[in-house]
């Protein structure tokens, strides 16, 4: 059997040329949603894991400016250098991720972050809470890649749009989770130590714990999937491969000629303004919240709950309507332009607090369904270690945004004792990623492979 060799890539011409049966068909679908059901619901946990740990400092910054003396200034920059640390392993991960074990690089990921984020807990300085925050950055670096490259070893791209959409719904949920179970823990006060400290040392234990189960639980390749029956196993190997000659057919990039890929580059530039413009909001939206309604911690976080929820709901619609249509570009532009039209209203609605939270919500519905579509596109035309090192770069040059954004919201906020100045910054990030998306030229179909079941 093909499955018993320990390269079976390479015997795989033999099996390519299968027939259209119903028995093949019955094997597509068993593979699929077998797949699925095994390797989704995982990492969409360890997802809201990552998110959690990545943004409850939104939250601890309800308290902590006032416990330890920080300004506005001071949270802002120290929110976005987690992201400058976060860039420094981004695309040697996603690399090692596809040459040699997604499954331990995830693991290791997993662990590190989490000890550090409950170190978090135990910052006095300006200083301790930069240097921290700089390394659960650079802790987590090439998570994100790592489980892109990872879902390309199991789904084929007829499917992919809507795997990323499974996985990335925990990024908007973690907010949704993460709101009120933050608020809860802001009203502890145990062993002296305030809610904001048992925020980062009970969301941060987790990630340890799961880092530790990922060793055991995920499999690195369908070939080592004893999980699967042969029939499925071989069916997902045939399919890939057979993707993989197909982009061959067209082009076979080099490491190299990925990253200098025009496409690469604006699908970078265009990640870069779209995360800006959406961390500037998610870092700053509790705050903002807090000083336009003066309500209680926790219900502020409930509220700042809302745009996550919403976004969702409408990640996954366009994660599935992407993937039917086989349309990367418009399903990617048209939601991130909304998102500046949301905002740009919700700037308009000057103090009204329930016309400002419903145009927040606008925002987060559009944002969040701009990522499926979007991750779904470098894996349209690159494969292997080109792919991966492009999903490296744009995610971790992309995710400098993350860096910009709240900062400069920070900084236009202690300058101009306003909200305002900052979010017409992030109204326009979203205006130009949006702009940038509308440039690329990659985002189109496969022209010689149909991965339709019934093609099989």
């Amino acid at each position: 059997m093909i499955l018993d060799d320990p390269n079976p890539a390479l015997k795989l011409d033999a099996a390519l040329p299968l027939s259209s049966t119903t028995a093949d068909v019955d094997v597509a679908h068993r593979a699929r949603r077998h797949t699925a059901r095994r390797l989704l619901p995982f990492l969409f946990i360890l997802y809201i894991v990552a998110f959690l740990d990545r943004m409850n400092v939104g939250a601890a910054a309800l308290q902590m400016p006032g416990d330890l003396g920080f300004s506005d200034r001071v949270i802002g920059l120290g929110s976005g250098i987690f992201f400058l640390g976060y860039v420094l392993l981004e695309i040697p991960g996603a690399l090692i991720a596809e040459r040699r074990s997604a499954r331990r690089w995830i693991a290791r990921i997993m662990i590190s972050w989490g000890i550090l984020t409950v170190l978090m807990a135990f910052i006095h300085t300006v200083r301790e809470f930069y240097i921290v925050r700089f390394l659960v950055g650079a802790a987590e670096a090439g998570f994100f890649p790592a489980v892109v490259v990872y879902l390309t070893h199991w789904f084929r791209a007829a499917d992919r749009a809507k795997a990323v959409a499974a996985f990335y719904a925990a990024m908007p949920l973690s907010y949704v989770i993460g709101s009120p179970l933050a608020g809860l823990l802001l009203g502890l006060s145990w062993l002296g130590l305030r809610g904001w400290r048992w925020l980062f040392i009970l969301e941060g234990i987790p990630a340890v714990m799961l880092g530790l189960v990922t060793l055991v639980y995920l499999t690195d390749w369908p070939r080592q999937a004893h999980w699967l029956p042969s029939d499925e196993r071989e069916w997902i190997i045939v399919q890939l491969e057979k993707e993989k000659r197909a982009k061959q057919q067209v082009r076979s990039y080099s490491i190299w000629q990925a990253l200098r890929h025009r496409d690469v580059i604006l699908l970078t530039a265009c990640y870069f303004f779209a995360v800006a413009g959406n961390y500037g909001i998610a870092f700053w939206l509790p705050t903002m919240l807090k000083r336009l309604s003066g309500q209680t911690d926790m219900k502020v976080s409930l509220l700042a709950s809302l745009p996550y929820l919403a976004g969702f709901l409408t990640q996954q619609w366009n994660g599935w309507h992407s993937d039917r249509t086989r349309e990367r570009r418009w399903h990617a532009t048209i939601p991130v332009l909304l998102s500046g039209v949301a905002l740009f209203l919700a700037i308009r609605s000057g103090s009204h607090v329930g016309l400002s939270i419903i145009f927040f919500t606008m925002v987060g519905a559009a944002y969040y369904s701009f990522h499926p579509a979007f991750w779904a596109v470098p894996t349209e035309f690159l494969s292997e270690s080109a792919a991966a090192a492009s999903i490296g770069l744009i995610n971790s040059i992309g995710n400098l945004g993350g860096f910009f954004g709240p900062m400069i919201m920070g900084y236009l906020v202690s300058l101009t004792h306003s909200f305002t100045a900052g979010l017409w910054y992030l109204v326009g990030s979203f205006f130009v990623s949006g702009i940038l998306m509308l440039a690329v030229g990659s985002a189109r179909r496969l022209p010689s492979v149909d991965n339709s079941p019934k093609a099989v």
